[in-house]
């Protein structure tokens, strides 16, 4: 891994306060200055010290927030678009899996790990993980249409080709084509038919929130390591 990415893995800086105290001659590696911050850091080989205390390093398994920009797929291999990994500047990818997809028009949060078991509990159905979308609709609705389209989705709406109704959902509108909805299940192209089968088509649709995770702060197309409190809050 990259030493300024290794500093804010281990210690908690920022990606710039790592580079700063690089460039600054702060930090060695096995006893020499390095101020390259693309130097790669091999745990089983290299001691890093910095302010004269010798970093521990930390578990390597991944487990990463990504905010999808569009015209990315949800994949590990391409296909017809670049794939979300294309977007990760780490080493050793080979091993990241995803915790759900996004569809290629659709942007925001998606997490990535390599441990299995973690996404496992993730997206597992037997656990109640909400997650929240923005969505812009085609048709505007009515006062009347959006009380009607709420019940709805907290009754459960029933989908082509599905046996059973949606999961009791909460839908909230901002406008008469914006709304948030709130679903704890991911049935494929979920919101999308939803709206299909309440009259209406989605236009744009952004993931902003899962589980107690936002995008706060994280550009589309940016990444950032989840901390061990977000790690831990999936866990059962």
């Amino acid at each position: 891994m990259r030493l300024d990415k290794w500093l804010t893995k281990t210690i908690g800086l920022t990606r710039s306060e790592a580079k700063k105290v690089i460039r600054g001659g702060r930090v060695q590696v096995s006893g020499e200055v390095i101020k390259d911050g693309s130097f790669i850091i091999d745990n089983s080989v290299h001691k890093v010290e910095f302010g004269g205390q010798v970093i521990e390093p930390v578990d390597e398994t991944l487990y990463l927030l990504l905010n999808k920009p569009l015209g990315f797929e949800c994949t590990l291999k391409s296909k017809h678009y670049p794939t979300v990994l294309e977007l990760i500047d780490l080493p050793n990818l080979k091993d990241v899996r995803l915790a759900g997809r996004l569809d290629v028009d659709t942007t925001g949060a998606l997490l990535l790990s390599t441990d299995g078991q973690w996404l496992h509990f993730v997206t597992s159905p037997k656990r109640v993980c909400p997650k929240l979308y923005e969505v812009t609709l085609f048709e505007p609705m009515s006062e009347a249409q959006q009380a009607d389209a709420i019940d709805e989705v907290a009754r459960g709406i029933y989908l082509d080709s599905e046996e059973l109704p949606t999961l009791p959902a909460k839908l909230e509108f901002t406008s008469p084509t914006t709304c948030e909805l709130t679903l704890t299940e991911g049935k494929y192209h979920q919101v999308k038919r939803m709206f299909a089968a309440l009259g209406n088509h989605v236009t744009a649709l952004h993931r902003s929130k899962i589980g107690d995770l936002d995008l706060s702060g994280l550009e589309l197309g940016d990444t950032r390591f989840l901390t061990s409190d977000e790690i831990a809050s999936f866990m059962p």
